[in-house]
């Protein structure tokens, strides 16, 4: 289990191992959802389709990487 301190802007840091496990970036989105039990969930904000068109617009004609370059890191 990973704690964090809400800080007086209502701000929190996610902890380390929490961003590693949902593949989370500097300046990504996260979701809440808070459920009927009490309990409150937090998700890696997926991209929209328009998004992500816009992304492939962005590398539309940039060099592309290899399968083992993806496999390295």
């Amino acid at each position: 289990m990973s704690e964090a301190t809400v800080t007086s802007k209502g701000q929190i840091t996610i902890p380390a191992d929490i961003r590693k496990a949902l593949g989370l970036e500097a300046g990504e989105r996260v979701m809440f959802t808070h459920l009927d039990d009490g309990t409150t969930v937090m998700r890696a904000k997926t991209r929209s389709m328009s998004e992500i068109k816009g992304l492939l617009k962005a590398a539309k004609g940039k060099r592309g990487v290899s399968v083992d370059d993806m496999n390295i890191g």
